[in-house]
């Protein structure tokens, strides 16, 4: 199953510039999906991290993979989720293992490790050209609002 970018704006708030999921792929409801991101020179941090080598803040990476795991579970709770926060509440064991820069495109690959009502678990990594970038485990709460 495959998600557009106008699913991924039904399921969770994020907006430009800080929609940090274009579409999503391989998608098995309340189990696994993969986010993917275009990474454009156009990007609004690249300017200031960094001028002369602009690399994707890992923190914007972290972010990324903590969305595409908010989406695959705000699609699997259904209609009464859409829209709402899905808050971080840990991030352990993050890792990177090299930049993200302009024209790469960064797959995020999540695994749901535990889930199915307000808590969620997840295992996360991120790849471009199927090469290891980052990776974490996080975890997630379904906001009340």
């Amino acid at each position: 199953m495959e998600l557009s970018i106008a699913d991924i704006m039904e399921s969770i708030p994020h907006r430009y510039p800080f929609l940090l999921v274009d579409k999503m792929i391989n998608v098995v409801p309340g189990e696994t999906a993969t986010g993917v991101k275009n990474v454009t020179i156009n990007e609004p941090f690249f300017p200031g991290h960094f001028p002369q080598k602009p690399v994707m803040p890992g923190v914007l990476i972290l972010e990324a993979m903590a969305q595409t795991a908010g989406v695959l579970a705000v699609q699997f709770l259904g209609d009464g989720a859409r829209g709402k926060v899905m808050y971080f509440m840990g991030i352990d064991g993050a890792k990177f293992r090299r930049p993200v820069v302009p024209g790469d495109v960064l797959h995020m690959k999540v695994s749901k490790t535990r889930g199915g009502g307000a808590v969620w678990k997840f295992d996360a990594e991120a790849y471009v050209n199927d090469e290891l970038v980052a990776q974490a485990k996080l975890t997630a709460m379904l906001g009340a609002e």
